[in-house]
């Protein structure tokens, strides 16, 4: 794996290469947003607004099959974020290396563990408050804990650590893997070149395809366990 400058952000380490790439993801969604709702119009909508427009109705294809409360929208609005969020995360490492000095400086935000373990965090946090908030604190904590019998007490409460690693670590291991495989094609095409380009060129267009649909599929799984998780705490029934 190839070095990168660390910094300390509130006592954790993160790599400058994980950093950049990060806030251009963040620029990345703000500019997609911002161009697909410049200009809207209901008679003659452009290309971009009707990308955004499919994006919100796929989502809401998947909140609404996980949450039926009446604040529905507001879950709508989160899940649109969440997924153009992760599937560009995703996506920003695939198409190019830049290194200076030996040093990486760019890959997928969502191939660092410390990411990926901060938006599940995100998540789970914000759905204890959403059901506290929905429910109230006795009701939630009988409701989300002590449901079918109140034994399963410590159980579900196992299950919160198991949920949050589950989320962040499926996401983590499957960028993180992807970006190792593409790296070592790209060091077996330049190891004899030209010779080597023979392999490395077809083996990395292939690659990058896969890598292409398991990003899209895993910011899939991303925002329906998300909203899954969530609905077991705004919802009163399992």
């Amino acid at each position: 794996m190839e070095e990168t400058l660390v910094i300390n952000v509130l006592g954790l380490s993160i790599g400058v290469n994980t950093l950049i790439s990060l806030v251009a993801t963040v620029l990345l969604v703000w500019v997609f947003c911002m161009v697909s709702t410049k200009n809207m119009s209901v008679d003659k909508p452009g290309k971009a607004q009707l990308m955004l427009e499919w994006v919100y109705d796929f989502v809401r294809g998947l909140v609404g099959g996980a949450i039926t409360d009446s604040k529905v929208q507001m879950y709508n609005l989160l899940g649109m974020t969440l997924l153009l969020f992760v599937f560009i995360a995703n996506m920003v490492g695939l198409g190019f290396i830049l290194t200076i000095k030996d040093y990486s400086l760019w890959k997928s935000p969502t191939g660092d563990p410390i990411v990926c373990l901060a938006l599940a965090l995100i998540m789970i946090i914000m759905s204890h408050y959403l059901g506290v908030d929905k429910l109230g604190f006795k009701q939630y904590i009988k409701s989300s804990y002590m449901q079918p019998v109140s034994f399963m007490l410590p159980i579900n409460i196992i299950e919160e650590f198991t949920n949050t690693l589950t989320l962040a670590l499926r996401l983590y291991g499957n960028i993180f893997a992807g970006e190792v495989l593409l790296g070592l094609i790209a060091s077996l095409g330049g190891s004899f070149f030209p010779v080597t380009w023979v392999i490395g060129i077809p083996l990395q267009m292939v690659w990058q395809g896969f890598s292409l649909f398991i990003g899209s599929i895993q910011a899939y799984i991303f925002v329906t366990l998300t909203m899954v998780y969530m609905s077991h705490k705004v919802e009163t029934e399992h």
